[in-house]
């Protein structure tokens, strides 16, 4: 998938007068990159129109029109996007009541190592997890991480044939299992691969 470079963008100005339909656009696009892990974790797939979207609000929040500065969102967020051979998402631990998401965290040190998917009954992708820094200490996790899943020719073969993707987490303190997981998403992380 192609980088975003600066002629990608919209001017702030351009922006501002597009924004609520490509905002709108980029919505309806996420429902199908979303995936719940059970009820406290969820994985949002990322793409070259979700990190498009991300650097125009960051640029529109901080008011951002000198070319560093895109820039340097530019690099913050590129690497964000799929290489092709590999699904890179951020997944989220969810949990509304901010105390119980503090001593949740707690219990959850490694949670993200134990992320996976598998795509029919190939070996499970485990998640690459926070390559950019590390996100977690030896007493607590973090509620956002950024995981890379990296594919084979045998499962990226697989899933254009059809075969099911599930997906989970092997954590001692949260054990979930999808399987499979809806075919909105499937198809639109095989898209990913093309």
């Amino acid at each position: 998938m192609k980088k975003l470079s600066r002629s990608d963008l919209y001017s702030l100005e351009k922006y501002a007068e597009v924004r609520n339909e490509f905002r709108s656009k980029v919505m309806a696009h996420k429902k199908n990159r979303r995936l719940p892990l059970g009820t406290n974790a969820t994985l949002y797939f990322e793409d070259r129109m979700t990190m498009q979207y991300q650097v125009q609000e960051m640029l529109r929040i901080e008011r951002i029109f000198e070319a560093a500065g895109i820039q340097q969102e530019l690099d913050a967020y590129n690497p964000l996007i799929p290489d092709g051979s590999n699904w890179k998402a951020t997944f989220m631990v969810e949990f509304p009541d901010e105390a119980e998401r503090r001593e949740m965290l707690k219990h959850l040190v490694g949670i993200e190592a134990t992320v996976w998917l598998q795509i029919g009954d190939l070996p499970k992708i485990r998640a690459i997890a926070d390559e950019d820094l590390d996100r977690a200490d030896g007493d607590k996790t973090s509620a956002v991480h950024f995981l890379r899943f990296e594919l084979d020719a045998a499962q990226k073969d697989a899933l254009d044939n059809g075969a099911p993707l599930a997906a989970g987490i092997d954590h001692e303190n949260c054990k979930v299992e999808i399987r499979p997981v809806g075919e909105n998403v499937r198809l639109s992380l095989a898209a990913d691969l093309a």
